[in-house]
């Protein structure tokens, strides 16, 4: 019902920059709030970033001031602008909105397929 497809990862060397895309499509009637998550290799999923429909953002500390997160809510596309890249930021990325689907009633969460960023120091 709702797809997302993410783009941008890679290998970057630490104080690069890398920016992320991901695109919602399906049958689609809104989307509330858009996030970017993140999970390292033995560690749990955490927020990243997250924007409202009406551009109100929210960031974990440890990226407060590198990362940003913009949206296109005309092609419910959510972007983040990754700068001075850490090794510590090493990670699957994840993409999730909260959606309304044609015909019903309820948001739900929905997430991408992950993509792998890697900053080596």
């Amino acid at each position: 019902q709702v797809q997302l497809v993410e783009s941008g990862g890679g290998l970057v060397q630490a104080g690069g920059s890398l920016r992320l895309s991901c695109a919602a499509s399906g049958s689609i009637s809104s989307i509330n709030a858009m996030a970017w998550y993140r999970q390292a290799p033995g560690k749990r999923r955490e927020l990243v970033a997250a924007i409202t429909r009406g551009g109100n953002t929210n960031y974990a500390d440890s990226v407060k001031g590198r990362f940003t997160i913009s949206r296109d809510n005309a092609k419910n596309t959510v972007y983040l602008q990754m700068n001075s890249l850490k090794p510590e930021d090493t990670a699957i990325y994840y993409c999730n909105v909260d959606a309304l689907v044609t015909l019903t009633f309820v948001f739900k969460h929905y997430w991408g397929q992950g993509t792998q960023v890697t900053v080596s120091s």
